[in-house]
């Protein structure tokens, strides 16, 4: 054993810096579902950087030092409170926010969001049904982002107002009718943010034989 050790140890080395750094500074995130659509396409490979908000130890959860404060209309990866899956989802609420939701619209503050429409086309479900899917540009306190509604699809498209909590935050997939987000797993404390998805790195149509999707390589999610 000591002999393996002794002649693997640059190997050893490397793998322990390469864990640090995925779990410490920066990190990459596959999207496998379609719960961002139509920001992040399935086969996108997301950048991910752990130090927008918080230092935490190597190989830990645990909290150094607040580097930053999440915004509205950051795009977050998560574990999820209910069962620590890893999510991506879209930040829409802060602490202290009182928000509802009515025929999937939102109201933050008492101030409705603005909403245009961008257009209809089609979408598939996993499955293999393929659904009408309108998109439309969401706007809440001057940032904009497209979202994806799919009216025929079954889902939670009204909710009561909800008053965000101290160090919570709401996430909400851009697929609105089609995300298992805040609506169905609740708020998300800050304790369980990972960080700030920044940037398509690469992407291949994971649903069209692996095609790169050459236009989205190192497309900015800044808004």
């Amino acid at each position: 054993m000591k002999n393996w050790l002794r002649s693997n140890k640059g190997l050893l080395a490397f793998l322990l810096l390469f864990g640090v750094f995925r779990t410490a500074v920066a990190d990459w995130n596959p999207i496998p579902s379609g719960s961002m659509r139509p920001t992040l396409l399935e086969g996108d490979v997301v950048f991910v950087n752990r130090l927008a908000f918080d230092l935490k130890l190597p190989l830990t959860q645990l909290v150094l030092a607040r580097l930053g404060e999440p915004q509205r209309g950051d795009v977050v990866t998560f574990y999820s409170p209910v069962d620590g899956t890893h999510l991506i989802k879209r930040l829409v609420a802060l602490p202290g926010d009182v928000v509802a939701m009515r025929d999937d619209q939102l109201t933050i503050n008492g101030r409705p969001a603005l909403y245009r429409p961008l257009g209809v086309g089609s979408t598939s479900l996993l499955g293999g049904a393929t659904v009408t899917a309108q998109q439309q540009l969401e706007t809440i306190d001057g940032r904009s982002h497209r979202i994806e509604l799919l009216p025929q699809v079954a889902a939670r498209r009204d909710f009561a107002p909800v008053t965000v909590g101290p160090d919570q935050f709401m996430m909400l997939g851009d697929n609105r009718d089609n995300s298992a987000d805040s609506r169905y797993i609740g708020l998300v404390p800050r304790s369980l943010l990972i960080g700030r998805a920044e940037r398509i790195l690469v992407s291949a149509d994971m649903l069209g034989n692996w095609h790169p999707r050459i236009a989205r390589f190192g497309a900015s999610l800044a808004q």
